[in-house]
């Protein structure tokens, strides 16, 4: 099973946008820092194999003047159809550059209080092109692919370009969340919404975004994604109605609490 994260390469060869770039600065600078938790409920397993499940997620984005840094922890609860009980929780965190020239990451998984991922190290871009440098499981390095995005950039790149009427992306991807590089991630804009009433007053002045994400291992073959997500995205970046399709088990998200932080240093 991939690694238990939200948030994040098939590389664009001949942009429709081309003539007409969005303002990916501007699409980053909208971001806020933030803190929302979601309670997650169980929606369901295509082929039977987990019964039941329930959690939350604890998401937290901090402006560090000029980067980001993120808190993630999960923990899943599921039943499978053996009467099977297990317990994951997943802890992950992030340093991104908002210049997209540099990623630390950490992440450490459990299973029933046994670790089952343990996965760090630092990615770097320039000019396009750039490596991953990972000090566990194991040291290695990587080359990514050309223009590999990291977390954030990425979903700036989303909010930019569906602004601009695009509906189908490519976007490539590296979020630290697997020790096999960098991932394909094909985007699908199903919906746009102008400002509206929302239970969250911060985020009813804002337009927001509806799409689906496929996740592929860079270097697999396979048709079938390894992970896919559904959200809402708020043009300052905050993701709620969320659908994660593990697989095996779909869980379905729900923000319970926001609270937006301060901007700059």
């Amino acid at each position: 099973m991939r690694a238990l994260t939200i948030l994040v390469a098939l590389v664009l060869a001949v942009p429709a946008w081309a003539a007409n770039q969005p303002d990916f600065a501007a699409a980053i600078a909208q971001l806020a820092p933030h803190q929302a938790v979601y309670r997650l409920s169980f929606g369901g397993s295509p082929d039977g194999s987990v019964l039941s499940g329930s959690g939350s997620m604890d998401y937290r984005v901090f402006d560090a003047c000029d980067a980001w840094t993120t808190q993630q922890r999960l923990v899943l609860e599921v039943l499978t159809n053996r009467g099977e009980a297990t317990r994951i929780v997943s802890d992950f965190t992030t340093y991104e550059a908002k210049n997209g020239s540099l990623l630390r990451f950490r992440l450490r998984e459990t299973t029933d209080g046994e670790t089952t991922s343990d996965i760090a190290g630092q990615a770097e871009m320039r000019d396009g092109r750039g490596y991953v440098h990972y000090t566990a499981p194991r040291k290695r390095t990587i080359a990514l692919p050309v223009g590999t995005l990291f977390p954030m950039a990425h979903t700036a790149h989303i909010l930019a370009l569906a602004d601009m009427g695009e509906k189908f992306l490519a976007l490539p991807l590296f979020d630290g969340s697997s020790d096999t590089g960098a991932e394909d991630t094909f985007v699908v804009v199903t919906g746009r919404a102008a400002p509206g009433s929302d239970r969250f007053a911060a985020l009813a002045k804002l337009p927001s975004t509806t799409v689906n994400i496929a996740f592929y291992d860079h270097d697999s073959p396979d048709a079938e994604p390894d992970y896919a997500t559904a959200m809402r995205y708020w043009r300052n970046g905050v993701a709620d109605d969320l659908t994660m399709n593990f697989g095996d088990f779909i869980m379905d998200g729900a923000m319970t609490r926001l609270k937006l932080g301060r901007r700059g240093c």
